[in-house]
């Protein structure tokens, strides 16, 4: 039993880069949500945040940046080199984000938690779960993920892996091992398999009906799925004129990071955007509407869909990020209370990684506060 009555906790551990955000993420689409225990931890140390201040009393004023937050990387060098001072930081960061951790649980409508953390089984947290679920790579696998994907060098890599436990260790602790080392589609079937396994049965969600007033014809909206992967490959490809030609394969490989919303009338699919939610951060980063349809009241649909969803995963902000050739549609988006900002502007440090991490070249950002009352907002 876990420690929340009526929900189902997943705890989700694994070593560093061996894919266990892409498999939260698979466990969101079957109808889990998604707790990134890692991220808390980065918000707890944040400049006003709880943790904040004993890491200045604990380590020093040198691990300041010019801005006056903790340089993560400085500190991270010390800690990944030094096992006493690792100690030191977790038991500061912990507490705060097992409590951030109960507040997120205890406010989600879901049945099926899934928190991720890579310290689940050293920090306590394991003792709160239903089952335990570690993720693994090969010691290759994990340095090529880290030298390409995150650009350190061989050296910063092999100290991040050798500062963990061995993946042995987790594994002998599992319900459940995700052997993370072929294709999407060979960690999806895993993940699947162990889901309708082990997890109790969760509704899927139904379409919703919604108007388009210049439209005749009925109007629906719905998540996609991953196993719709290839119709949604010949949507993209089709909406962007055949300037993007994914395959099925690499769609399948885009539900690792995001989700889609369908506008479909009569059946046909003549809406799509795709956005994530990482961090408590909604990014929009795709929209494609068939010239068809009047554009404001077919972004308004799916933004609201957008915003809907995001908010019962407790979001704080949606940021939408439009591409030039809809510039010219902004208008029908700040309509819907978004604004433009800066990423500079939006003055919280997660809210500014989110934007610097999705923002893709040559968008423009737009940005819509959701909730007031954040988790380990600064003091």
């Amino acid at each position: 039993m876990s420690a929340w009555p009526g929900k189902y906790i997943i705890g989700l551990t694994g070593n560093i880069a061996t894919g266990k955000s892409v498999v939260r993420k698979m466990l969101e689409h079957l109808g889990g949500y998604g707790i990134d225990a890692d991220s808390l931890a980065n918000r707890a140390i944040a400049k006003g945040s709880p943790g904040y201040q004993p890491i200045l009393e604990t380590f020093g004023r040198w691990v300041l940046g010019a801005d006056g937050q903790i340089d993560r990387a400085k500190l991270g060098r010390l800690v990944f080199s030094d096992p006493e001072a690792l100690a030191r930081l977790e038991a500061i960061i912990h507490p705060h984000v097992r409590e951030a951790i109960g507040i997120l649980v205890r406010r989600s409508t879901h049945k099926v938690v899934v928190i991720e953390a890579i310290k689940l089984l050293e920090s306590g947290l394991a003792e709160l779960c239903d089952s335990i679920w570690v993720t693994y790579a090969p010691t290759q696998q994990q340095l090529a993920r880290l030298t390409e994907k995150r650009k350190m060098s061989e050296a910063q890599a092999r100290q991040r892996i050798t500062a963990q436990s061995s993946q042995e260790k987790k594994i002998a602790r599992a319900d459940v091992v995700i052997r993370n080392a072929g294709s999407y589609e060979d960690t999806w079937s895993q993940v699947m398999a162990a889901w309708y396994r082990q997890v109790p049965a969760v509704e899927e969600e139904e379409e919703i009906a919604e108007t388009i007033e210049t439209v005749e014809g009925e109007v629906t909206i719905r998540r996609a799925r991953p196993r719709e992967a290839k119709e949604l490959a010949e949507i993209i490809s089709r909406f962007s004129q055949g300037k993007r030609r994914p395959t099925r394969e690499d769609v399948m490989a885009a539900f690792g990071e995001k989700a889609f919303l369908l506008l479909r009338i009569d059946g046909k699919a003549l809406g799509m955007v795709g956005w994530k939610v990482e961090n408590l951060v909604a990014r929009t980063d795709e929209i494609f509407i068939d010239s068809s349809l009047f554009f404001p009241d077919a972004i308004q649909i799916l933004i609201n869909e957008v915003e809907r969803v995001s908010r019962e995963l407790q979001c704080e902000i949606s940021l939408l990020f439009l591409p030039q050739e809809l510039v010219s549609q902004e208008a029908a988006i700040t309509s819907l209370g978004y604004q433009r900002r800066s990423i500079e502007s939006l003055g919280v440090r997660a809210w500014e990684e989110a934007a610097l991490e999705s923002m893709p070249a040559g968008t423009l950002m737009l940005f819509k506060q959701l909730r007031k009352d954040r988790v380990l907002r600064p003091v």
